[in-house]
């Protein structure tokens, strides 16, 4: 009697790009045949201890899903999840999700230096432009993201709105800096002059010291000695 092991996936670089959405398609319904048919509704677990083990498995099969995602189709990847306790995990194709942060920084830099997102830009900064303080800048983000229109925001808005904190925090570091320097100048102000009062004020006692020394009959200079026994 013969048997048979399950085999073994290896997972290889795809490098046709029929082959690439064939394969992704492929892996989406290989996925849907494990986790089955079966709707699950989704809303909030509220047991916490079932809420930790689902997020445990959803989390990793979703890096999983990740990883065969870069390698089926030769792509980079990067997944960032915040718990509910506020402890990050990430997962990253090339070893650390830094580069690829920073190629999605590059890659938007690049894109608003185009003539449409420089007007897209225009627009959105002049519909903002009667911002007064962070304060109203954090208060309109947060009416546009947790608001009924949240939904309705592009890639680019959200774009946009970073770019608007981003320059309202450098604006406030510049502010906070300019501040600073003005206080270390004030200090030094105050302490050349709290040197110039202490100059003068031994200049003055030196001055009264050598008045009294004047006044004393063994300093009488000799010209006004002679003049007194004369008369």
């Amino acid at each position: 009697m013969t048997t048979y092991g399950r085999p073994t996936t290896q997972f290889l670089p795809v490098t046709d790009l029929g082959s690439i959405e064939s394969a992704f398609l492929l892996a989406c319904l290989l996925a849907d045949e494990r986790m089955g048919r079966k709707k699950v509704e989704l809303k909030r677990i509220e047991n916490k201890s079932s809420r930790q083990v689902t997020f445990s498995k959803r989390r990793n099969g979703l890096f999983k899903k990740a990883r065969e995602l870069s390698v089926l189709c030769d792509v980079q990847v990067a997944i960032l999840v915040f718990s509910s306790c506020d402890k990050l995990y990430e997962f990253s194709s090339v070893g650390s999700t830094t580069s690829i942060l920073k190629r999605y920084t590059s890659h938007f830099k690049k894109k608003a230096t185009s003539s449409k997102d420089a007007n897209h830009a225009e627009v959105y900064c002049g519909k903002h432009a009667n911002l007064k303080s962070l304060a109203e800048l954090l208060l309109m983000v947060e009416r546009n993201l947790e608001g009924p229109y949240a939904m309705e925001l592009t890639l680019s808005d959200l774009v946009e709105l970073e770019k608007q904190l981003n320059a309202t925090l450098t604006h406030v570091r510049a502010r906070k800096i300019q501040m600073m320097l003005e206080s270390v100048k004030s200090l030094h102000d105050q302490e050349k002059m709290v040197k110039e009062e202490n100059q003068l004020l031994e200049k003055q006692i030196v001055a009264m010291k050598n008045g009294k020394d004047s006044d004393h009959p063994m300093y009488h200079p000799p010209q006004q000695t002679t003049l007194s026994l004369l008369k």
